[in-house]
């Protein structure tokens, strides 16, 4: 009888983050349910029990280094590995003006969670996902990352210049292959997928798919067998340039 696959998602209390949960749950992954709220993350698990999934509340604040540390600890007493990690906390920041008006600040406050998080939670639970015999890193970035599409003044998202959120997502894509450089000839593959425009808090529900539409590159990268890629970029319909 097959192993059940342990997957940790950040942010999985709503949005995309849950869609992931409930996709992978589906799919008999037992998912843990990341959240810095104890009682929105309890909310979330319960429902996904609710689908007959195995789902666990899990508190991790990306940007509070002692949650992340407890986390690892919990799921190591638990379960004594860790089979995927995706790291889907993100946020968009408060900043809406043009770049040359912004500070520093306006960028650290994204960067604490879209960057410096998912190293945090990236590094804490490499120790586990080594003990896995196919570690799976997912990063959540986006289409606005990209430097290629962005610089081609034909793109849809050409228009789009927002200084923080879209260059936390190009530094997340310049994490993910740092990633899969270090750790290629192991059995984790690490890979940054691309859901598309969602209709999430994040945007104001102004996206024309819905999280469960853009949970589905997530999870086949979460799933992917010893011949899938690493360091990718990718979104459902291939590879997104960097």
């Amino acid at each position: 009888m097959p192993v059940e696959k342990i997957a940790l998602i950040t942010g999985a209390n709503k949005g995309i983050g849950y869609e992931v949960a409930r996709q992978l749950g589906a799919r008999g992954t037992i998912v843990l349910v990341g959240a810095r709220d104890d009682v929105r993350g309890k909310h979330a698990a319960d429902s996904l029990a609710a689908r007959g999934i195995t789902a666990v509340s899990l508190r991790i604040d990306v940007r509070d280094a002692t949650t992340v540390s407890d986390a690892a600890t919990e799921i190591e007493r638990r379960y004594g590995r860790l089979d995927v990690l995706v790291n889907n906390a993100g946020i968009a920041g408060g900043f809406t003006g043009p770049p040359s008006e912004a500070t520093a600040d306006d960028l650290r406050e994204v960067y604490e969670t879209n960057v410096f998080g998912v190293v945090s939670v990236t590094n804490a639970m490499l120790p586990l996902l080594r003990r896995s015999e196919a570690g799976r890193v997912v990063n959540m970035s986006s289409h606005v990352g990209s430097l290629a599409l962005n610089a081609d003044p034909a793109s849809p998202f050409a228009r789009l210049n927002m200084i923080a959120y879209q260059s936390s997502k190009t530094a997340l894509n310049a994490l993910t292959i740092a990633y899969a450089k270090e750790l290629r000839g192991t059995p984790i593959k690490v890979n940054a997928a691309n859901p598309g425009v969602v209709a999430t808090d994040i945007n104001h529900h102004q996206g024309q798919r819905t999280p469960a539409e853009g949970a589905v590159i997530a999870v086949r990268l979460a799933l992917l067998d010893a011949t899938g890629p690493s360091g990718a970029c990718l979104s459902e319909d291939g590879i997104v340039p960097w």
